[in-house]
C-alpha cells in the first residue's frame, strides 16, 4: 500500500481545510455535504453520541453557532492508498483551558472524499 502520495494528501488536506472553514463560519451545508449520507456514518462528540447521517445533519442544525473559532495544533493527515485517509488534530478556544481532540476517516466516494467516521472529545475538566 502507498502512504502519503502525494497528490491524494493534497485531496485530503484540502478536503480537511474546507471541513475546517465551514465547521467555525457554521456553514451547516458544507458540513453536512462532508459527512458521508448513510445511516453507517457515525460522529462522537463532545457530548453527544450520533448514529447515522440524519443525526449528524439534525444535530448540526441544532448547534449553536457562537464561540465556534478555534486554533488546531499537531494536524496530522495520513492518506492509505488513494481512497483513505485519516486527519488527527488537537484544538484550543480562546478562554478555555480544555484541549480538544478530533479524529476523521476520510473515504473517497463517488461524490468526492468525504467524513465517514469522526470523534470529538475534550480533555480536562
Amino acid at each position: 500500500m502507498e502512504i502519503d502520495l502525494p497528490d491524494v494528501r493534497a485531496e485530503v488536506e484540502a478536503a480537511f481545510a474546507r471541513y475546517e472553514r465551514a465547521l467555525v463560519t457554521n456553514d451547516v451545508d458544507v458540513l453536512d455535504e462532508l459527512f458521508w449520507d448513510d445511516p453507517r456514518t457515525i460522529r462522537y462528540g463532545a457530548t453527544e453520541n450520533l448514529y447515522g447521517y440524519e443525526e449528524i445533519r439534525a444535530f448540526r442544525a441544532g448547534r449553536s453557532s457562537k464561540n465556534l473559532e478555534r486554533t488546531l495544533k499537531r494536524t496530522v493527515i495520513t492518506t492509505y492508498g488513494r481512497d483513505f485517509a485519516t486527519a488527527m488534530t488537537l484544538f484550543e478556544r480562546e478562554g478555555s483551558e480544555r484541549v480538544g481532540r478530533q479524529s476523521q476517516t476520510w473515504v473517497r466516494t463517488a461524490s468526492g472524499w468525504r467524513v465517514v467516521a469522526a470523534h470529538v472529545s475534550l480533555t480536562g475538566a
